[in-house]
């Protein structure tokens, strides 16, 4: 493709010859180690590295050209100057696939908790009326059977328009995207009219060096999504929704258990039978139906609410929308696993908010005992810790603290600060560092009627130690200690 056609919609200045923009141009690459003959390099500003210092090695390892935000080495290579690369980047990633999101309609979720089970139970509504739906998010991109890992809750823009290329030449008529704050401050979603933005929920998180300043940025960057959607859906019920809609440029719908809400919920009640822990409600408003949900609590309530909302939009039956809700599952969101006399789920609540929301949901399904195993993220702000250890301490009967991702850090001395959280409070706990052996301790120990939530991992599949991920499913581990084999 040639470099004048991918630059359009583009505000940018050129420098090199003439006919620069006439240059053929095989791939687009913002990482310099991958750069080969004929590659259009994307310098990009990030937290640790900015690689504007790369220009120069990439025009000498065959760029044809260069976009840039400053003055860069450029061996002679044609530099594009342009206001910001990373959107920049969106803007070229959507020309290069040919502006896939155009031929899919395409929801957005943003809000604090429940994108990923949100964006699951579209899927299920919608696949279950027949129409084919993709999701990128933090579970990854999911096509059909396939899940393509992802690093980012939102990738960067270039691999979020490969995989909308995917899916469009895959036959997805929809596709659910997580537009996660960070997603939208860096320009990831840029060059996407989103038909519908949706607004779960805010509250305080992402608050850190290498995230957001301030509570006030975190939410400005949230409303962002509802200045580039044709129709925003807002639950109604959070009081920060007035603040998320500011600015937008969308039409407004809402959902929640207010009476004014556009879609209501009411009449919920909890269903437990062996191997389900689920929640029973009536719609009304928009849509009146009675529907269950298998996955527990007054959250999952909001989160098929907020489902329901988008899915109305689509060419699907009311039958579709309550059987997707009854048999929808999300992986490493309270999944159950099944096993003899007592419940036990694996869960991805890894702060002292979503701990906090999982264990008194748990709760309220009066269990015998609560057991909640759980370590914290290494590399991450201190102050998690000690309220995660508070919050399990207050709500568990028995906190079993071991390792998750430590990252750089040892985990002894994240154990340390859990247990500073913990001992503020007069819960129980042991201390079993290795995680294996934590989950053996909890299934071995626990009895019938106790619920056992492995809080923390969710959907990964591995653990971060000193840079290096190391394969750990928490799925295969359980199957092992049922078998004998651990």
């Amino acid at each position: 493709m040639k470099l004048k056609d991918l630059l359009e919609g583009l505000n940018y200045s050129c420098t090199g010859p003439a006919d620069a923009e006439n240059t053929e141009i095989k791939s687009i690459v913002y990482d310099s180690r991958k750069v080969k003959k004929d590659s259009l390099f994307i310098c990009l500003q990030g937290s640790k590295i900015d690689s504007h210092q790369f220009a120069g090695q990439a025009a000498r390892m065959g760029a044809a050209a260069i976009v840039a935000q400053q003055p860069v080495e450029s061996a002679g290579v044609p530099v594009i100057r342009v206001g910001d690369t990373r959107y920049a980047m969106a803007v070229l990633s959507a020309n290069w696939f040919g502006h896939p999101a155009r031929q899919m309609t395409v929801v957005g979720i943003t809000g604090t908790k429940g994108k990923t089970t949100v964006s699951y139970m579209i899927r299920s509504i919608l696949e279950t009326g027949g129409v084919k739906t993709g999701i990128i998010g933090t579970i990854g991109a999911v096509i059909g059977d396939k899940v393509i890992p992802t690093d980012n809750t939102t990738p960067e823009s270039y691999d979020i328009q490969k995989y909308l290329r995917m899916m469009a030449d895959a036959g997805c008529r929809a596709v659910v995207l997580e537009a996660s704050s960070i997603g939208l401050r860096d320009h990831r979603v840029a060059g996407i009219l989103f038909d519908y933005g949706l607004f779960t929920n805010f509250s305080p998180d992402h608050i850190g060096k290498n995230e957001h300043k301030s509570i006030e940025e975190y939410r400005q960057c949230k409303s962002l999504l509802f200045r580039q959607c044709k129709t925003g859906i807002f639950n109604i019920d959070d009081p920060n929704w007035q603040k998320i809609a500011e600015g937008h440029t969308c039409a407004v719908e809402t959902y929640g258990f207010s009476e004014s809400a556009e879609l209501r919920a009411s009449g919920e009640r909890l269903i437990a039978r062996p191997g389900y822990l689920g929640v029973h409600f009536e719609m009304d408003g928009r849509l009146k139906i009675g529907a269950d949900v298998d996955i527990p609590g007054r959250f999952s309530v909001y989160n098929a609410l907020a489902a329901a909302a988008v899915c109305l939009h689509f060419p699907i039956t009311w039958q579709d929308i309550a059987d997707g809700l009854n048999h929808v599952k999300v992986k490493g969101r309270v999944e159950p696993v099944t096993v003899p006399g007592y419940t036990l789920l694996i869960d991805y609540a890894h702060n002292a908010l979503s701990m906090r929301n999982i264990l008194e949901t748990l709760r309220e399904y009066r269990p015998a005992r609560l057991i909640c195993l759980f370590g914290a993220g290494g590399n991450r702000d201190r102050s998690r810790r000690f309220e995660m250890g508070e919050v399990s301490g207050k709500l568990a009967d028995l906190s079993v603290i071991t390792a998750d991702n430590s990252r750089y850090e040892n985990v002894m001395d994240i154990i340390a600060d859990i247990k500073v959280g913990i001992e503020r409070t007069n819960g129980k706990y042991v201390v079993i560092p290795d995680r294996k052996q934590a989950i053996k301790y909890c299934m071995k120990n626990a009895r019938d009627g106790d619920i056992v939530v492995l809080a923390g991992k969710g959907h990964e599949d591995y653990q971060e130690i000193n840079g290096v991920k190391y394969h750990f499913d928490e799925r295969e581990i359980i199957a092992d200690i049922l078998a004998g084999k651990l």
